[in-house]
């Protein structure tokens, strides 16, 4: 009887073929890499290089593999046959609209450059050769690379490659786009600007709350709380192409429900945005229809695409001479003067949505900095009048 191979162990030979009418002799490796669970038969990897020496040294690193565990069979998959097959099966708690972002990156900017690489054979040098052509800002280049490295990681986690090659590979630097708040006389002006207009409770709601537009689009009645002073943030408004397949509503950008403690002020606002709403009802007669029970709406009860919102809210800005300032410019505003106000920055956190009270301080930091060196400044002329008694 035949002695089995023991796992790890290999053999070596030179062996001859002919092609064409001509001979090429080449060495061959075999190596045993344990055995198939059904049938119980050895399983057995191949090597072939032109020398003796290269082969025993694919064979021996594979035999080091192999013993401490680590090795991993190779898959006849392509990159992009695997990108395909992660997105489809592996995507089931990701949002709608954040797997068409995925799929969109995988089909413009993946497989076109590393589609056709074996699965087995896709290393740092090569992800990291892909990262340099990709001619797009920085922050796209790292949400092409993290869609890339999460395939991989999952890849890793079936056994299909040995590493993640991504986390090996150096990205661009992140760019901190630059902020700009509202000052006190703008953010009075562009307030002033709002008033009496159709979306003048909603700027008010937005500056002082820091919620997002589409947040506040998808903002519901019983989401409103007078008795606690609150108001739950726990869907959005979603987008078009959601809408167009029925679906209202999509979870906030964080994935998470929170709950901003609002100002007595913010509440008077929503109370209005009440009263206004009624009377356009009346008005609207039978042609009000607010079926999902929203706090902002049309004349007519329905909702208002932020396309839309975007168009007025710059109409409002412009008359407050604020040219080019953004809706999420409001978002900004009120985290800074939250911070001014005294709030921690864990409260801040909290009230934005922020996933870590890191990211919130790496926002605004430079800000608090700021707070800081004007609160010396003043603490300063405060010590001097003292000492002039």
């Amino acid at each position: 009887m035949a002695k089995k191979s023991a796992k790890g162990s290999g053999t070596i030979r030179k062996k001859t073929v002919t092609r064409n009418g001509k001979e090429y002799t080449y060495w061959e490796a075999r190596i045993t890499t344990g055995r198939d669970p059904g049938t119980g038969k050895q399983v057995q990897r191949s090597f072939s290089g032109k020398t003796q020496k290269e082969v025993r040294e694919k064979m021996q690193a594979a035999a080091v593999e192999v013993n401490q565990g680590t090795y991993t069979a190779p898959s006849k998959l392509t990159v992009g046959q695997w990108m395909d097959l992660w997105a489809s099966d592996y995507l089931g708690a990701v949002k709608p609209s954040t797997v068409r972002n995925y799929r969109d990156l995988i089909r413009l900017h993946i497989k076109p450059a590393l589609g056709a690489v074996q699965l087995q054979d896709i290393h740092a040098h090569t992800v990291q050769n892909f990262i340099n052509s990709i001619d797009r800002a920085p922050a796209t280049v790292r949400l092409i690379c993290g869609v890339l490295s999460a395939a991989l990681e999952k890849a890793m986690e079936l056994g299909y490659i040995p590493q993640n090659p991504v986390k090996r590979c150096t990205l661009p630097r992140k760019e901190q786009k630059e902020i700009h708040p509202l000052d006190d006389g703008e953010l009075a002006a562009l307030l002033g600007a709002a008033e009496g207009g159709e979306i003048e409770h909603l700027i008010t709601v937005a500056l002082f709350t820091g919620m997002r537009m589409s947040e506040l689009l998808g903002l519901t009645w019983d989401c409103v709380d007078y008795n606690s002073g609150t108001i739950t943030v726990n869907k959005q408004l979603a987008p078009p192409e959601q809408r167009k397949a029925g679906e209202v509503f999509t979870t906030p950008k964080s994935h998470k429900s929170r709950t901003v403690a609002a100002a007595p002020s913010v509440l008077e606002a929503l109370k209005a945005q009440r009263r206004r709403q009624i009377e356009n009802q009346l008005q609207a007669g039978s042609m009000w229809d607010n079926a999902h029970n929203l706090v902002f709406t049309n004349v007519t009860g329905g909702l208002i695409p932020q396309r839309d919102m975007e168009r007025r809210f710059r109409a409002v800005a412009d008359a407050a001479g604020l040219g080019g300032m953004r809706f999420h410019d409001c978002r900004h505003t009120f985290a800074v003067n939250a911070l001014r106000a005294g709030d921690d920055v864990k409260s801040v956190q909290g009230n934005l949505g922020h996933a870590t009270a890191a990211f919130t301080l790496d926002r605004y930091g430079h800000f608090t900095e700021t707070m800081r060196q004007a609160s010396a400044a003043r603490m300063e002329g405060f010590i001097k009048n003292v000492l002039n008694l």
